[in-house]
C-alpha cells in the first residue's frame, strides 16, 4: 500500500513559519476539529475546543452494554493515509503506534436481489477481477475493470482540487467540468456518454448486479444514483485503489488516538461547552460567546460548517448542502460465535432498486420498505464479551428527521437474516439507532450525514469553502470543503491548518 501511503504528501505545520502565537478556539470536537486543533497546537498556537457535549468525535461514537461493543458512526476507514500523515507531522509515535490498523479481506461481500453473490478481495485488481467472471459470469469482471480504469482517470483529475487543496475561488470550473471519462454510446440515433452514475452502470456496466456495486457507493453516502454525476466514480475508485481499513477495538479507537495527541499537544478541552455566537470587532473574529454568557477571546474560530452562527455565503461562493439523508442503524447482540471465515461487511442489496430510490429521493422521502442493508460482522474480540458471542450492526439510508417504526427495523433484520443464519434465533437484544440519535450528537438537522464533495452536476455536490467572508473564521469539517467521511474531515482539519499557518495563498499539500 505504498500508494495509500504517499497519497498526502502534506503540509508540515512547523513552528518556524508562524508569524506569532494566536489564541484560537475551535467550536466543536469532531474529527476535523481534532486534525485542525493538533496541527496548530504544534505550529505554536493556543487552541481551545469547545464541545457542547461531554465527549470529542463528533459522529465517531460507540455503544457498549453487556460486554458488547458498537461503532454508531463510521466503521471503515478508507484514505488512512489522511491520519498516518497527522501523526507524522504531530509527533514522534505513528498512528500505527497509537492504534492497530487492519485491512479487511475481502473488502466486501455483495448479495444481489437474484441471490448471486460476490466476494471482491481488498486492493486487487486481479483478485477482484476473477472473482466477478466466477460469479456473475464471464466479461464481468473486465467491465468492472475498465471501469476502474476510467474511474482512475477522474480521480488524477480531481484528487488536488478536491482533497488535498482549498476550494479554488473560480470553483465553477469544478463545478461544470465533468472528469469522468464516458465510453460514448449509441443511443436514440446520437452518441451519448454516461452523464449520472446510473447511466455508467446501465451502459458501460450493463449487468443490474455490478450496476447495483456501483450505484451502493452512492448510496452509502446518500446520494441518488440517477442524479449523481459519473464523476462519483472516484468513490468505488478510491476503496479499489486503497484499500479498505478497520481499527482494532473499533473506529472510536482513531479518535481516542487524536484525542490524545492533543492533549499531547497542549490543546485545551472545555466540555459541555455550547457555543451560542461567534464575536467579531472590526471585520475580523473576536472570540465566541457560550450559552452560559461566557466570553472567550480568541484571534482565530474554526467552526463546523453546520453551524448556525456563520456568516451568510455570498453570491458567487458554494452554498451549503441541504436534504442529504440519515441512517437507521441497529446493533444486535448474538449468542454464539462469529463463523471462521465470515466477512466483515456484507452489503444485501435492496430487491428492487428503482422502488427503494423512489422512496428515499423522491418527492415525498419514507423510510425504503425493503433497502439495502450493510452488514457488519467485524473479526474483532474487544468487541464481545467473550468468544461465544457476536456483535452485528445493520445500517441503511433513511431521510433526514424520518420517524422510523418497527417495520422498519424488522425491515433490516429480515435482510440480514439472508446472511447470518439463525439470526433471530440466536439474538440477544437490539439497540436501534435513529436520525434522532445522529442529530443530538453531531447537531446535523435531522441527523443528515454529509457526503464527500464531487466535480460536476453544477457544484451541487461541492461544500463551502473553509474560508469565510469574516477574517479569522473558518469552517471545518464535514460540512464544508472537502466533504464528509474520515479521510475528507480529516482533510479540512489539514487545509484550515495550512490556511491560519501558511495564510490564505496556502495551496495545499507539496
Amino acid at each position: 500500500m505504498a500508494a495509500a501511503a504517499g497519497l498526502i504528501t502534506s503540509l508540515s505545520v512547523a513552528a518556524d513559519t508562524v508569524t506569532g502565537m494566536a489564541g484560537i478556539a475551535v467550536i466543536g470536537a469532531g474529527m476535523g476539529a481534532l486534525t485542525a486543533a493538533a496541527r496548530l497546537a504544534v505550529a505554536g498556537h493556543r487552541v481551545t475546543v469547545y464541545e457542547r457535549t461531554q465527549t470529542y468525535g463528533g459522529a465517531v461514537r460507540r455503544f457498549e452494554r453487556d460486554g458488547f461493543v458498537f461503532d454508531t458512526g463510521p466503521t471503515l476507514l478508507p484514505l488512512p493515509a489522511v491520519y498516518r500523515d497527522l501523526f507524522v507531522k504531530t509527533g514522534k509515535e505513528p498512528l500505527e503506534s497509537c492504534v492497530e490498523l487492519v485491512q479487511v479481506d475481502p473488502s466486501a461481500r455483495h448479495v444481489f436481489a437474484d441471490g448471486s453473490e460476490v466476494s471482491l478481495p481488498n486492493a486487487s485488481r486481479a483478485g477482484v477481477v476473477s472473482a466477478l467472471d466466477e460469479a456473475l459470469g464471464a466479461g464481468a469482471g473486465q467491465r468492472w475493470g475498465d471501469f476502474l480504469v476510467r474511474a482512475r482517470e477522474a480521480w488524477d483529475r480531481t484528487r488536488r482540487p478536491l482533497l488535498e487543496e482549498p476550494l479554488w475561488p473560480n470553483w465553477s470550473v469544478l463545478a461544470d467540468r465533468e472528469p469522468y471519462p464516458a465510453v460514448p454510446h449509441k443511443r436514440l440515433l446520437r452518441t451519448r456518454r454516461a452523464a449520472t452514475l446510473a447511466e455508467v452502470g446501465a451502459w458501460e456496466l450493463r449487468d443490474p448486479r455490478l450496476a447495483a456495486m456501483l450505484e451502493g457507493h452512492a448510496l452509502a453516502y446518500g446520494l441518488d444514483p440517477r442524479i449523481t454525476p459519473a464523476s462519483a466514480a472516484v468513490l468505488p475508485y478510491m476503496e479499489h485503489a486503497f484499500g479498505t481499513w478497520y481499527v482494532r477495538g473499533g473506529m472510536r479507537e482513531l479518535a481516542r488516538a487524536v484525542y490524545e495527541r492533543c492533549l499531547a499537544r497542549r490543546v485545551e478541552f472545555v466540555f459541555g461547552a455550547e457555543v451560542a455566537r461567534i464575536l467579531d470587532k472590526d471585520g475580523r473574529t473576536a472570540g465566541v460567546e457560550l450559552a452560559d454568557g461566557t466570553v472567550a477571546e480568541a484571534d482565530f474560530v474554526l467552526a463546523p460548517g453546520g453551524f448556525a452562527g456563520l456568516p451568510a455565503r455570498g453570491e458567487g461562493e458554494v452554498a451549503p448542502q441541504r436534504g442529504l439523508p440519515s441512517r437507521l442503524t441497529v446493533l444486535l447482540a448474538l449468542r454464539g460465535p462469529r463463523p471462521e471465515g465470515t466477512a466483515h461487511r456484507t452489503v444485501v442489496h435492496a430487491p428492487d432498486r428503482e422502488a427503494e430510490r423512489e422512496s428515499l429521493f423522491g418527492p415525498a422521502p419514507s423510510v425504503p420498505a425493503r433497502p439495502t442493508v450493510t452488514v457488519l460482522r467485524p473479526d474483532d474480540a474487544r468487541l464481545a464479551p467473550d468468544g461465544d458471542h457476536e456483535p452485528v450492526t445493520l445500517s441503511a439510508v433513511v431521510p433526514a428527521g424520518a420517524q422510523t417504526s418497527d417495520a422498519s427495523v424488522e425491515a433490516l433484520l429480515d435482510a440480514a437474516g439472508r446472511v447470518v443464519p439463525g439470526l433471530r434465533e440466536r439474538l440477544l437484544w437490539r439497540e436501534v439507532r435513529t436520525p434522532a440519535d445522529i442529530a443530538r450528537e453531531t447537531g446535523a438537522a435531522g441527523g443528515a450525514v454529509p457526503a464527500p464533495a464531487l466535480a460536476a452536476a453544477g457544484g451541487r455536490l461541492l461544500h463551502p469553502a473553509n474560508s469565510t467572508g469574516l477574517q479569522g473564521l473558518f469552517t471545518v469539517g464535514g460540512w464544508s470543503h472537502p466533504g464528509g467521511g474520515l479521510a475528507h474531515a480529516g482533510m479540512s482539519g489539514t487545509l484550515v491548518s495550512g490556511l491560519i499557518v501558511e495564510g490564505p495563498e496556502f495551496r495545499g499539500s507539496r
